[in-house]
């Protein structure tokens, strides 16, 4: 469970004043393991405190927060802070006991602060700080300091520039230090597009493995898998699916094979070489485990690791990916592991997992002020996993027989997953080698044996490898049948891979000419920029619906320019939450142009201000140029109402769908819902009839689907859905049961005030244990909310009736929908879910008295 700021308290507060240091405390057991957290130790006079922060970009943002701090603080080494700031807190915590030493020990020692304190350099290496090696000590330190006089001519920072370390990390964190502007950014795009005169390559072997265990605890050696290989590989990148099947790993995140499958990996590298972990990432059961040979882990950097969940709402972590990027040497490498969405018929919700995947998936930049990274924005992309893709058209019987004919080559033109890549509706660029293993999923666990099992599964190639990139040789592609503890059979692909190094003599040599370059052009003209236009109309929007117009920016000017779009006065942020510029801010050669995508998509938090006018679908856009002027960009559009994002007693209002009602007419309701002496010529529905609709059509199609309202629908259906209840076309709604499903889910989740009015939350969480009391907090609601909330309860315990053919159990159904029903109006810890899942559990046990 994450740790938000609900959760903790200020005990002790550090000043950054002149008596400030932060150091980093690494061991060298630590430094060998890349990824592992950054031990510092912050102190101040007589004070210490040590700290282990999270190896990623949140411990860099705040060691460079600090860093920006403590350079304020050298600007002006004469003037005494105040620390005005202290007293908001004072005021507002209870008990100022809390206190350690604060602020009468901070008042005193304000005056007696040392102007002569010594500086020292700062640098990115383990998350921000530069580790500098002592010969005398086993523990590695570095003081953070920026000294802005050192860094205030040009020449003085194209110097640091240029002594420093080639490698990617360092360049880029240096170059994004707030010292450095448009000039730098410019030196280092300049610098990425000559790469060529300053790399070359040289070839690196890449062990690629993927294994769906089916919840099982390793029971055999992985070596015959990850051993398989005469020589030691160089790198490792190990995934698994399926890792934990239960409940509690389901919802919770938390599992203890996560450390016993890691161990097994561990214990099963290559033995001729010694290996480094450099990260390991999970969400629910899917799991990518990368290591590194000791003697190339110093130049691995920026490593990141991200993780998307696929399932039921887009949320669950059933199904979707983890992934790492990072870099080696001067290539930039992602390697993901995916678990996407399985039965044989369901090759279209593969395909919209892949697509989410890629869309979803994104890594913080070291620049904090670039957009994020996305998948394919790497050099080489690695892609492995449980892709579920089966063999189709053919029955158990045909393709058995041409596994023992060995015809591969026959059956894996009936492969979905290479169907799909021929259309390029997937993979678009990706290769994967030849496949002369037989399929690697469904076996007898513990055995060689299809699946003897009452539904005896069509064998198929499930667990797959891909790569995208230049320079990329496959050595060997298999899978290993000597493993029996899963259904599935492990695989592994070993890859050559030609990775960019550094020759450092031609690096400077590009560097300087540059540098020389940008000298003579520079502070010639201002940047200028020609908009394709400037008024962009979006026509008929719906809820959850993606829209996107591309603007063009050609940089017609004389020099390089950066631009980003900013805030107009008196708003936070630079657009209206529909609408997103993407990228918001970014880079443009001389001479060249660059799209922006203007991307409009209304969801739960959105909709209701929409839904009836409150908020007009209109918004202008202020694009700056650094060192130029601004440009004004006119977002227009029209909202199409819906039932999503409309409060219940307004739908029960409704007798025509929404989208049949004039904007004025549903103002006026939407004035009366919530005006309690309004009267009401017309007797209100006593539930909507949207929510009718979708738990009718429920009731009567898929009591007992299996694992409803656990699997996901397809997005194009769920569009289908919204539109059937919005204008009451076609009669009876279309697409699957999963999609259905998903719409109800989806339309309680956009609710403005929940099923359970945010007023009662507190109630419901204070007579959680006790039965009766549940229901008198039920009985006190409006009664519109009281109908709804029965009608749920009702239809859900007719569906654990069924719990054998659909796979459903109290857990989840309470999980699931106490989350909907009962939300909290603020942050909700992990204590208030389980008390909102006992409170619903009463209702799913037993009916109303």
């Amino acid at each position: 469970m994450a740790i938000t700021a609900d959760d903790v308290s200020l005990e002790d507060i550090i000043p950054i004043s002149l008596d400030f240091a932060v150091v980093e405390v690494s061991s060298p057991e630590e430094l060998a393991v890349v990824g592992a957290d950054t031990r510092v130790r912050i102190s101040y006079q007589e004070e210490e405190l040590e700290l282990r922060l999270p190896f990623g970009s949140h411990s860099r943002c705040f060691l460079s927060e600090v860093n920006r701090a403590w350079s304020d603080v050298c600007k002006s080494p004469t003037q005494v802070p105040k620390f005005e700031w202290v007293n908001r807190y004072l005021k507002t915590i209870r008990g100022q006991e809390v206190f350690k030493h604060v602020p009468a020990p901070l008042i005193a020692t304000l005056t007696k602060l040392n102007p002569e304190r010594k500086q020292e350099k700062l640098s990115d290496k383990k998350g921000g700080l530069e580790t500098q090696k002592g010969s005398n000590s086993a523990t590695q330190k570095s003081r953070v300091h920026a000294n802005p006089e050192s860094l205030s001519s040009r020449e003085d920072r194209d110097d640091l520039v240029r002594s420093s370390s080639h490698t990617p990390s360092n360049k880029a964190q240096i170059l994004t230090m707030p010292q450095f502007g448009l000039r730098d950014t410019l030196i280092k795009c300049e610098l990425l597009k000559n790469e060529e005169l300053y790399t070359y390559l040289e070839n690196f072997s890449f062990f690629l493995g993927t294994y769906n265990v089916n919840g099982q605890a390793p029971k055999e050696s992985l070596r015959p898998w990850l051993s398989c290989t005469l020589n030691p590989p160089d790198m490792y990148c190990v995934g698994f699916q399926e890792l934990d099947l239960s409940k509690e790993a389901f919802f919770f995140n938390d599992t203890p094979k996560e450390l016993e499958w890691t161990k097994s990996v561990c214990e099963a590298l290559h033995p001729d070489a010694k290996y480094a972990l450099v990260k390991l990432v999970r969400l629910v059961g899917i799991m990518l485990i990368f290591y590194v040979k000791k003697e190339h882990a110093e130049f691995i950097s920026e490593v990141e690791a991200e993780t998307v969940g696929t399932g039921i709402m887009g949320r669950m972590g059933n199904k979707g990916a983890v992934a790492i990027r990072f870099c080696f040497h001067n290539s930039d490498i992602c390697v993901v592991n995916s678990h996407l969405a399985a039965h044989i018929e369901e090759y279209e919700r593969r395909n919209q997992d892949y697509k989410d995947i890629c869309s979803r998936l994104l890594f913080r930049q070291l620049d904090p002020t670039q957009p994020p990274l996305p998948i394919m924005k790497h050099d080489v992309v690695l892609w492995l996993g449980d892709l579920n893709y089966r063999i189709s058209d053919l029955d158990v019987d045909d393709v058995k027989e041409l596994i023992t004919k060995k015809d591969f080559g026959t059956l894996h033109s009936f492969d979905q997953l290479k169907q799909q890549i021929d259309k390029e509706a997937v993979f678009d660029g990706f290769v994967e080698g030849d496949i002369d293993f037989q399929p690697t999923y469904k076996y007898d666990t513990g055995s060689d044996k299809w699946d003897t099992s009452e539904k005896c599964r069509v064998p198929a190639w499930c667990d797959r490898i891909l790569w995208k990139g230049k320079n990329i040789v496959q050595k060997h592609y298999q899978s290993h049948m000597a493993l029996k503890t899963s259904d599935h059979k492990p695989v592994s692909s070993l890859l050559i891979i030609g990775i960019k190094r550094v020759n450092e003599e031609a690096y400077k040599k590009t560097f300087e000419e540059i540098v020389r370059n940008i000298d003579k052009m520079e502070n010639e003209c201002i940047p200028s920029v020609t908009l394709s236009k400037q008024e962009f109309h979006f026509d008929n929007v719906k809820f959850m619906e993606h829209r996107a117009q591309t603007l063009n920016l050609l940089n017609d000017g004389q020099v390089p320019c950066r631009f980003e779009f900013i805030q107009k006065p008196n708003e936070l942020t630079y657009c209206k939450p529909w609408l997103t510029a993407n990228p918001p801010t970014g880079f443009i050669p001389q001479g060249g142009s660059l799209d922006i995508d203007l991307e409009v998509f209304v969801n739960r938090s959105t909709a209701p201000e929409l839904n009836f006018g409150k908020q007009n679908f209109e918004d202008i856009l202020v694009l700056h140029l650094e060192r130029g002027k601004d440009y004004f960009i006119a977002v227009t559009g029209n909202y199409l109402p819906s039932c999503y994002g409309t409060p219940i007693g307004l739908l029960c209002q409704l007798r025509e769908p929404i989208q049949d009602m004039p904007l004025e007419t549903l103002c006026e309701l939407a004035e009366m819902s919530g005006d309690k002496n309004a009267v009401n010529a017309e007797k209100p529905l006593q539930i909507p009839k949207e929510l009718w609709m979708m738990v009718d059509h429920l009731f009567r199609n898929a009591i007992k689907q299996e694992d409803i309202f656990q699997q996901p629908g397809l997005r194009s259906e769920l569009g289908e859905i919204r539109d059937c209840l919005d204008t009451g076309m076609p009669d009876s709604l279309p697409g699957s049961n999963h999609s259905v499903a998903e719409a109800l889910l989806l339309f309680l989740d956009a609710l403005p005030d929940p099923v359970i009015p945010y007023a009662y939350y507190q109630q419901c969480l204070e007579s959680c244990s006790d039965a009766s009391q549940c229901e008198k907090v039920i009985s006190m609601l409006p009664q519109c909310h009281q109908n709804v909330f029965n009608y749920l309860a009702a239809f859900l315990r007719e569906l654990l009736k069924n719990s054998a053919s659909n796979r459903l159990d109290l857990n989840i159904v309470a999980t699931i929908f106490a989350s909907l029903l009962l939300k909290s109006p603020a942050k909700q810890d992990f204590a208030e879910k389980r008390k909102t899942q006992e409170f619903f559990q009463h209702f799913l046990t037993q009916g109303p008295c």
